[in-house]
């Protein structure tokens, strides 16, 4: 299975038993953080995109969404999500379960900067029922990242 993967490059860095698996989907953001009871920000949302033809992904808080104009800053291109059927074949991973642990070796992941405002994140795990508990600077270290981006709308607040 997809979470297998992950949980196997997890075990590399001794977070394995970070891993959490619940017998209700996860798949979405909304899902999840009713699931471990947090805010939709904490879940860590990994989105899969195309540059250039090559498979990349951008982890950003579950509360945020793409910015055409920044994203098409930061790569050079306009986002091209990689379709719902083909993601499995390009990240490893099957949508609702996308992560960057255990994935293919040809994806290149990215941080958003969205994500620095969170202790604790909640990334899925290789399934649509998991997720795995990590500080950020644990996602730096297994995540494999690039860099830190900045390509999602900011927030307003209405006061």
């Amino acid at each position: 299975m997809s979470f297998d993967k992950a949980i196997k490059h997890l075990e590399k860095y001794l977070l394995a038993d970070r891993f959490i698996e619940f017998p209700i989907s996860t798949a979405t953001v909304k899902e999840a953080a009713n699931v471990l009871g947090c805010s939709e920000g904490e879940i860590a949302k990994s989105l899969a995109f195309f540059v250039d033809k090559k498979p990349i992904l951008i982890v950003t808080s579950g509360d945020q969404k793409i910015d055409n104009a920044k994203y098409k800053q930061e790569f050079s291109t306009k986002a091209k999500m990689i379709p719902f059927s083909e993601v499995n074949n390009y990240i490893g991973h099957q949508a609702g379960g996308v992560c960057p642990f255990g994935i293919n070796d040809d994806v290149s992941v990215y941080l958003d900067e969205s994500l620095k405002k969170h202790i604790i994140v909640y990334p899925a795990c290789g399934s649509h029922n998991s997720v795995v508990k990590l500080s950020i600077e644990e996602l730096e270290e297994t995540s494999n990242y690039l860099k830190w981006v900045d390509v999602c709308k900011k927030n307003e607040v209405n006061i």
